[in-house]
């Protein structure tokens, strides 16, 4: 039985990245706080941990943490002094501030320390999971159960996607959409020997796209629906690269093979061009060919999914509260917010208080893919919720949570939450700010979107880019192809933390329009070379910088004084360059290092002080280090960066 990572970072009052870090420092594999460690880890973790923080016990009881800004009344009462004597020492200080003004880290530090008080900035939580799953319970093995997969219908306009679902469902929803084309996203259920199956029929992938660009991943087992006798279309191969880039296994249905000029080998063969090697080709990828219109070869298609899903070891806990998906939501007018739900794991109950994205309430209906009212749904159920406050977006997280109050809070922090995004937020993605987007991990990746007006030109931008990559800096090629930059190739580009660079094609005016909201960095170009120039740039803001060392000035040790509390201080006369407090010290005696560590403190006279230059005296304290003599030297270094380039 393992543990959250987060779940740990709370018990050692730790923040995720600390714990990430330390955990990483190990060798342990680990992504985000959502990843599990076993109790063997967490001992040593915890070991570690409580025996750094019995050692440090003592130190710790002068320690001011502090988060974010504090004003001069916080201060006051955080070390425990009257605001009216803080004030007078902070005028004597130089520092004129109110009582509640906020003092700058630097003010703070020059104030504590004159109370003996060294300065500790916290990280301030991190609100990523803000939007995730409120009460993340750990399920016990015994309780999961399998559960059914859920597939998600992919592939181009008019191959067949609906026609097939219909012929497994024994349905005619196509006879009452417009022009036969799907128009909603429908999420239904069906049965195959016994089993339950999920399937989520789609408008192209557009929908698929955008739950995965909000971190949801709804689907288990992507279907590919292709024309045996029109081929790989270029919504067939954006297809490919959505489920590619969600990490879902693919199966192929080669659909029409009713036709006369049906061409199941070239399909193969066009496949293999995409990554995709078919089973009978000696790949892993599924292929069946099916006839949707005359129920042609669909058993064997269900039974592969059968079998795939249970490759995959699908399981969930029926008796927890429920959390699950929102597929599609909408306004009605005689029923209010109405939200399709695909239940992840639990049983959604008639009665439960939910909340999902910014909306809250409490589930008064449930309806069914029959439209059959339900009292409950389990695992792997899509049905229709009525009581939510507001319409939640597509992709975000549904949850039941104990009463209408809590729901109500958790909706309200997000929506404050949300607020304040808006306010403060930068570009997700550009080429000037890329240096903030570094991946984990040694290999760094820029993710790219292509599109140009004819083949050729992206076949010759994406193997220009491509030559780009080194050890270290890694250009990938989520999706080439022809036309106009779309609303999808905006999508998948937030879902993937992608660049977007058109080679003489421009954005339509929705795509500039979920651009400018997804925040999505559109280059286009009409030269070649303009667009590897820029995204060299790019790649030279991801590599490392190198360090190199630079001494500012040295410094002799002619007293020492040992200080209550503090420890010892050395009374000292910067003989050469410059003494700067933020800098680097390493302790010489007799021409052999002693000891490198960081400044503690630096004083002239009574005054806490920046810096100190050649020919001056001044006190210096080395950060928890003490054994100073007269005759020391101390050597001061930082280090100057310098930008690498490709």
């Amino acid at each position: 039985m393992g543990i959250r990572i987060y779940k740990l970072a709370e018990q050692l009052e730790l923040s995720n990245k600390e714990l990430i870090k330390m955990l990483q420092d190990l060798g342990v594999d680990v992504t985000s706080h959502m990843s599990t460690i076993n109790e063997e880890t967490a001992e040593l973790i915890m070991d570690m941990v409580l025996g750094e923080e019995e050692g440090t016990q003592e130190d710790d009881s002068k320690v001011l943490k502090v988060e974010g800004t504090m004003t001069v009344k916080e201060l006051s009462e955080e070390i425990d002094v009257d605001p009216s004597t803080l004030m007078a020492k902070l005028i004597g200080l130089g520092i004129m501030a109110t009582i509640n003004q906020e003092l700058t880290s630097d003010q703070l530090e020059v104030v504590a320390a004159e109370y003996g008080y060294v300065v500790e900035e916290e990280e301030e939580e991190e609100e990523d999971n803000l939007f995730g799953l409120v009460n993340d319970i750990e399920d016990k093995q015994k309780d999961l159960k399998s559960r059914p997969p859920v597939i998600t219908v992919m592939g181009h306009v008019d191959h067949g996607k609906t026609t097939l679902l219909d012929a497994i469902r024994k349905t005619e929803v196509t006879a009452s959409e417009a022009g036969g084309i799907t128009q909603h996203i429908g999420a239904y259920q069906v049965k195959v020997n016994g089993q339950k199956i999920t399937f989520l029929d789609t408008p192209g992938h557009e929908a698929f796209t955008s739950m995965r660009a909000r971190g949801a991943q709804a689907t288990d087992i992507a279907i590919l629906v292709v024309a045996a006798d029109d081929g790989i279309m270029p919504q067939t191969i954006e297809a490919i690269n959505h489920a590619k880039s969600a990490g879902v296994p693919i199966i192929v249905a080669i659909n029409k093979m009713d036709r006369p000029n049906a061409q199941p080998d070239r399909v193969k063969q066009e496949l293999m061009n995409h990554g995709l090697i078919p089973e009978d080709w000696g790949g892993d990828t599924v292929c069946v060919p099916v006839s949707a219109l005359k129920g042609e070869n669909l058993d064997e298609l269900l039974e592969m999914i059968v079998l795939t899903a249970e490759m995959e070891e699908l399981k969930a806990n029926p008796t927890r509260p429920a959390n699950g998906i929102i597929v599609e939501a909408e306004l009605d007018r005689g029923r209010g917010p109405v939200a399709t739900i695909l239940i992840k794991n639990g049983t959604l109950k008639v009665g439960d208080a939910i909340v999902a994205g910014l909306a809250s309430g409490r589930v008064r209906a449930m309806i069914n893919d029959q439209g059959e009212r339900v009292e409950e749904a389990g695992p792997a159920t899509p049905v229709e919720v009525l009581g939510l406050s507001d319409v939640p977006n597509a992709g975000d997280l549904l949850e039941v949570v104990e009463d209408d109050q809590s729901a109500r809070d958790i909706a309200q922090k997000r929506q404050n939450k949300r607020r304040e995004d808006e306010l403060s937020r930068n570009t997700t993605v550009n080429l000037e700010d890329l240096f903030s987007q570094i991946q984990q991990g040694e290999v760094k990746e820029l993710n790219i979107v292509v599109k140009a007006d004819v083949q050729g030109s992206v076949e010759a931008v994406k193997q220009s880019l491509q030559k780009l990559s080194t050890d270290e800096v890694e250009v990938k090629m989520l999706h080439g192809g022809v036309g106009g930059i779309t609303e999808t190739d905006v999508m998948l580009a937030a879902a993937s933390n992608a660049i977007i660079i058109g080679f003489n094609v421009r954005p339509g005016v929705n795509a500039r329009k979920v651009a400018e909201k997804e925040n999505v960095d559109i280059r286009t170009y009409r030269v070649i070379y303009k667009a590897i120039d820029d995204v060299k740039s790019a790649m030279e803001g991801l590599l490392d910088p190198d360090y190199k060392e630079v001494v500012l000035g040295q410094v002799e040790v002619r007293q020492t004084f040992k200080v209550p509390k503090i420890g010892t201080i050395a009374g000292a006369y910067v003989t050469n360059g410059t003494v700067n407090r933020n800098a680097k010290v390493r302790l010489l005696r007799d021409g052999t290092i002693i000891h490198e560590g960081e400044i503690g403190s630096l004083k002239r006279f009574q005054d806490d002080v920046k810096e100190v230059a050649e020919g001056y005296e001044c006190g210096i304290g080395i950060e928890g280090y003490n054994d100073l003599k007269e005759g020391d030297i101390m050597e001061i270094y930082d280090f100057e960066e310098i930008k690498r380039t490709l």
